[in-house]
């Protein structure tokens, strides 16, 4: 099977974390946390800060790694290094999103999350005062 390796932004301001609803692909309306695809010669950090220049026209502080997410989708697997971020500068307008929703641990299970982003929810309730 094969692996994909993407980066995600788990943006956080004030106790509230930043989410996205995709706007194409087969994926199309699920909530995701933003990011991307790590290509040749990038490491996680470099090809997240990428991304979210490209998809939000924002630059990010790319903190440290939440978690790595390990996910079988039926056609590849799917392997997600996730990083608390914060923004340095920028509005965060979507470029490519249909949607997007500051989200705090009350609120985080009211969207519908892609598979891959439904393991992170749980860890996030509990830390997303903190971060």
């Amino acid at each position: 099977m094969k692996t994909i390796k993407v980066a995600a932004a788990i943006i956080v301001d004030e106790g509230r974390i930043f989410a996205t609803q995709r706007g194409y692909g087969a994926f199309k309306d699920g909530w995701e946390f933003p990011g991307g695809k790590v290509e040749a010669g990038e490491t996680s950090r470099e090809a997240l800060a990428r991304e979210i220049r490209e998809e939000l026209d924002t630059e990010i502080r790319v903190g440290e790694l939440f978690e790595t997410v390990e996910y079988d989708y039926p056609d590849f697997h799917l392997s997600m290094d996730c990083f608390i971020c914060t923004v340095k500068a920028g509005g965060l307008v979507l470029k490519e999103h249909e949607a997007a929703r500051w989200l705090t641990a009350e609120t985080l299970e009211t969207v519908e999350w892609l598979p891959a982003d439904r393991g992170l929810i749980k860890r996030l309730k509990g830390a997303a005062e903190a971060l």
